[in-house]
């Protein structure tokens, strides 16, 4: 079965929601993807989304579809011959629009005009809390999140090797995953180490997962159909 039983998985999203109502602005990042033209098929994890955006009051969140996004890979400037390259003051997007704070110091922002990730950093320093949500595949969060949360290293090494003011200090985040059958929890509590390295203060209302089995080896196509039943019973039916 689930991770947990219905009540317990809709008493995990209600309090999620009630703290999400006590902040100025969240931003809800969704990081599963499906292909485009398989019309209304939307990953159970930005269902999630869909739904905590619905509980809110207008205006108090917003959906960003990282998968919709041009997002080039991480350079890895972090550790090149050169040494710890990342996020210095030079690589700063010279764009008011895209780069309103000045703060967005990122080389694959620099260095590829047709790269978005601005649209989420822009977004994230406007707001007080952030939760990501995405899919466990294979053991670990999906190849969006990972590339996004790569790409945002730059905001982790300013503090941790440029001895800079963390920018994320006060903001609120959590991740909240969606699985199958192997290795939910750890993901979870990997990436709220992850969060936390980056200076977010990291919410347990805003940290945990749903998988519907915890047998690895329950792959049957019945098994994948009851989890699309159970899903909808815990979280989106009232």
């Amino acid at each position: 079965m689930s991770d947990s039983p219905k009540s317990a998985a809709r008493q995990r999203l209600d309090v999620t929601i009630e703290h999400l109502r006590g902040k100025r602005h969240c931003l809800l990042i969704t990081t599963s993807n499906r292909w485009r033209g398989e019309g209304g098929d939307v990953p159970k994890s930005t269902q999630l989304a869909q739904r905590i955006l619905a509980a809110l009051p207008p205006g108090q969140a917003e959906i960003i579809d990282a998968t919709a996004l041009n997002i080039y890979p991480c350079e890895g400037n972090v550790s090149t011959v050169k040494g710890n390259n990342c996020g210095v003051k030079k690589c700063h997007l010279r764009d008011a629009e895209k780069n309103p704070t000045g703060n967005h110091r990122c080389w694959a922002s620099f260095n590829n005009p047709d790269d978005e990730l601005w649209r989420v950093s822009k977004a994230l320093f406007a707001s007080d809390c952030v939760v990501f949500f995405g899919s466990i595949r294979w053991g670990q969060m999906n190849q969006m999140y990972q590339k996004l949360i790569e790409r945002l290293t730059w905001i982790e090494n300013r503090v941790s090797s440029l001895g800079e003011d963390s920018l994320v200090k006060d903001i609120d985040a959590g991740i909240i995953a969606v699985g199958q059958n192997w290795n939910g929890r750890t993901v979870i509590e990997t990436q709220r180490q992850v969060l936390g390295f980056f200076g977010f203060r990291v919410v347990e209302a805003l940290c945990w997962n749903w998988q519907f089995t915890d047998d690895p080896h329950d792959e049957t196509l019945e098994s994948y159909n009851r989890a699309i039943t159970e899903f909808r019973q815990a979280f989106l039916e009232n």
